[in-house]
């Protein structure tokens, strides 16, 4: 493990699972989800506690602990994270990109998975406001 999770910050980049993060659960198969797009480089699934009409999170497959340690490292993962979102977002009925994406970095800001991960929330035919 290269570091503790949730409070280290640290990343292994590589492809490798981080022990005990239930993302790198989900992107290995070892975790059930309910998966709605994948690429080679992200996973996107069902948020089980869902804060909209559409709540799917889009995860990079290598650990990181936070988006901005993602972006440091894999500019190129970061951009394909922000695009299967916008997919799933269409895919879910959103039109013109209407949606939010959040990435939430650190503890004090609400991450409470230390693995990198944007929040694709929409509400499909109608406002968000009321939802969030």
């Amino acid at each position: 493990m290269s570091g503790t999770e949730g409070t280290s910050g640290a990343t292994t980049g590589t492809g490798a699972r981080e022990e005990g993060c239930v993302f790198c659960g989900i992107v290995g198969g070892d975790v059930p989800a309910e998966l709605v797009a994948s690429t080679d480089r992200v996973v996107a699934f069902r948020d089980l506690s869902p804060q909209a009409p559409l709540h799917v999170l889009v995860v990079p497959r290598a650990h990181h602990a936070d988006v901005v340690a993602l972006g440091a490292a894999d500019p190129a993962t970061l951009a394909d994270l922000v695009a299967t979102a916008a997919r799933v977002a269409a895919d879910g009925g959103c039109t013109a990109g209407e949606h939010r994406l959040v990435f939430n970095t650190g503890t004090s800001a609400g991450q409470t998975v230390h693995h990198a991960h944007g929040h694709v929330l929409a509400a499909p035919g109608a406002s968000l406001d009321g939802h969030l």
